[in-house]
């Protein structure tokens, strides 16, 4: 990883170079094949884009001035425009994770996560998500998200690398997530 990367909260001047990456990695833009690689489901506009940075809860990392990678981490009130996250949320009574008591005040949607294809397998994923993650702690102490189950790199990545937690599953829209769950106050360890 070159030392030139920089980590930020996203203002509105990044709106474009994070528009453009999601183009790149956005699920109805790929073909079978490049899905195997990762992909992004939800794609945003500008307005949801101003809303989150104007709650501070977009992170992203750029190289020489260019987003290279992004993280969301939206709160469950933003992310109810979208009906996969009410059901998802419609299933916190069933779930546990540690000691929490589960809900859309302790928890935030965390992702989607992007990183461009050139940085992926590098290191950057933890800390991209280190840099978020003690952004948000002061917010929530509990990260809940989702992956398609035929995502694998995203699930690896998440539970190899960043060690969240596998809590459960569902279906929705003829497709089936896993239910991740992390536990905000514990640091991510930079060793690969």
């Amino acid at each position: 990883m070159t030392e030139s990367i920089q980590f930020e909260t996203a203002k509105i001047i990044d709106i474009d170079g994070v528009l453009a990456l999601q183009e790149l990695y956005l699920v109805a833009n790929l073909s079978e094949e490049e899905k195997a690689s990762g992909f992004v489901t939800t794609p945003f506009t500008v307005a949801q884009l101003t809303e989150v940075i104007h709650e501070n809860n977009l992170f992203i990392a750029k190289d020489n001035n260019k987003v290279i990678a992004y993280i969301f981490a939206g709160s469950w009130d933003f992310f109810k425009q979208w009906p996969i996250f009410n059901y998802m949320s419609s299933l916190f009574p069933e779930l546990t994770f540690l000691d929490f008591d589960i809900t859309t005040t302790n928890s935030f949607q965390y992702g989607p996560i992007c990183i461009h294809k050139d940085y992926r397998g590098k290191g950057l994923i933890t800390p991209l998500f280190e840099f978020m993650r003690k952004h948000v702690v002061k917010k929530y102490p509990l990260a809940l998200t989702f992956i398609n189950k035929v995502n694998i790199p995203s699930t690896k990545a998440h539970t190899e690398k960043l060690k969240w937690t596998i809590i459960g599953d569902f279906q929705f829209n003829n497709n089936e997530y896993f239910i991740l769950a992390y536990d905000m106050k514990k640091a991510v360890s930079s060793t690969i």
